[in-house]
């Protein structure tokens, strides 16, 4: 069982131009999942925009990035990250969402998602935003 904690940047409109630029500084792979990718548009006119990306370099770099669907609120500087908690183990990952979960309100159920066996977004007690995954296999784009 091994989970990482990751940076997880929230943009509107502007996060694949944020992540060709921390790889253009860092280096790495960028994996990019558009919302039309993940099979997941509401909104036609946000269908590439990003729905999940990173840029993850050999140096030990590691961010990622989504842009946040209009029907949501959004203030740049008012919510701009996450932590995103990513594991190998679904048994471990709901263990953490069932600790984290104890007051907290919760964005997105933990459930399987298009692009993950297991996904889910809570708000905690402290107003953390903590986003809980399954990893998968992606190939970069």
């Amino acid at each position: 069982m091994t989970i990482t904690t990751t940076t997880h940047l929230n943009f509107r409109g502007d996060a694949r131009a944020a992540l060709e630029l921390y790889r253009s500084v860092f280096g790495g792979d960028l994996a990019l999942v558009t919302y039309q990718d993940a099979h997941s548009v509401q909104d036609p006119a946000e269908a590439d925009q990003i729905m999940w990306g990173q840029v993850r370099s050999d140096a030990g770099f590691h961010v990622m990035a989504y842009d946040v669907p209009a029907r949501l609120p959004h203030e740049p500087g008012v919510n701009p990250v996450f932590v995103s908690v990513r594991g190998t183990d679904a048994e471990e990952i709901t263990a953490y969402w069932t600790g984290l979960s104890a007051g907290a309100t919760v964005v997105q159920d933990l459930a399987p998602a298009g692009w993950s066996p297991l996904y889910g977004m809570l708000r905690d007690r402290f107003g953390v935003v903590w986003v809980l995954d399954v990893v998968a296999e992606h190939t970069a784009s």
